[in-house]
């Protein structure tokens, strides 16, 4: 069975990840698929195993646009600063080389070369079929039988997900959405995404400022400095949210009432036993085993605190209604 979490940027998806791979049976695979070339990664001609490295290691300009200019983000846990590791802030790296492979072994860029190793000995096949071979052998070479892949802001291509794997489980997470909003706000890459998206700063040349992604060394201004040092109105984050919802539930139309769960957020931080049980009833993975869900329970800190006090009334009024189809879709 092919698992798959998928929700919108900030909705805790990063934390049940951490969780299932707590069972001896599940790797979780993160950030797989939204480090990938969206015209390409479900591409229908059959491609060589050589081409499908192409596609998977590609430089990533948002992972050096961010990093080498200091800025932490929560998906990317390359141990940039261990010695002895290959790789330093101001290299071009792809994503799954800072986000997947690290969250699976201590020695990602072993790691790194062997998963090349296995890809160029593939036989030609679509990229769909490719993507599953890779993971298959990741769970295998990680010790476990299945896997689940998760990516932030995955219900957006949710669609994609369905029809390319019909077979497969999906699992939404979501959370309030004036708290994902406010919580994308303070993340460096998706005040990036979302800069770009809505035009923010129209008078950013953004094909110019990425084929120079690291930051200037002439005296210039870096023109990527108001966007990660800014903080733009919120009701982008807002309608960038309620946008990504929108399209998935498109999507969940499709799929069979037997493939499809909804989670929340709110509920796995404030009883992490009773879901973490119903989530391993879903993904048919053993509650028991190991006592994983003990374990991961204790990773979960409690309910974070809310942001949206913190904002001025016409603010948090303007957000709440900007949300509120999304929230509507979700029964909040």
């Amino acid at each position: 069975m092919k698992r798959f979490v998928v929700g919108t940027g900030r909705c805790g998806s990063t934390l049940l990840s951490r969780l299932l791979h707590q069972s001896p049976e599940m790797a979780s695979l993160c950030e797989y698929f939204n480090g990938l070339d969206g015209a390409r990664r479900f591409a229908a001609e059959p491609i060589t195993g050589a081409a499908f490295w192409e596609l998977i290691a590609q430089p990533h300009p948002f992972v050096t646009i961010v990093v080498s200019r200091g800025y932490k983000v929560e998906e990317i846990v390359y141990p940039y600063d261990r010695p002895g590791v290959r790789a330093r802030r101001d290299d071009h790296l792809p994503w799954i080389q800072v986000s997947m492979l690290p969250r699976l072994t201590d020695d990602p860029d072993r790691l790194f070369d062997q998963a090349h190793e296995f890809v160029l000995a593939q036989p030609v096949r679509q990229p769909r079929n490719h993507h599953v071979a890779l993971f298959d052998w990741l769970a295998t070479t990680c010790g476990k039988r299945v896997w689940n892949e998760r990516s932030g802001s995955s219900i957006d291509y949710l669609g994609d997900l369905r029809d390319n794997y019909p077979d497969a489980r999906f699992l939404h997470i979501h959370r309030a959405g004036e708290e994902a909003a406010l919580s994308m706000r303070e993340h460096a890459a998706f005040r990036l995404a979302i800069s770009l998206v809505y035009r923010v700063y129209p008078e950013l040349d953004a094909a110019a400022a990425f084929a120079h992604s690291t930051p200037p060394t002439d005296g210039s201004p870096d023109p990527f400095a108001p966007i990660l040092e800014g903080r733009p109105p919120v009701e982008y984050f807002g309608r960038f949210w309620s946008d990504q919802l929108m399209r998935g539930y498109r999507a969940i139309a499709g799929l069979d009432r037997s493939q499809y769960a909804e989670v929340r957020f709110e509920d796995l931080v404030a009883r992490p036993h009773e879901t973490l049980r119903w989530i391993a009833e879903f993904f048919e993975i053993d509650p028991a085993a190991g006592g994983w869900i003990e374990r991961a329970a204790a990773l979960v800190r409690g309910v974070p605190p809310a942001r949206g006090g913190e904002l001025p009334a016409a603010d948090r009024a303007r957000l709440a209604e900007i949300c509120r189809p999304g929230n509507q879709l979700l029964g909040r």
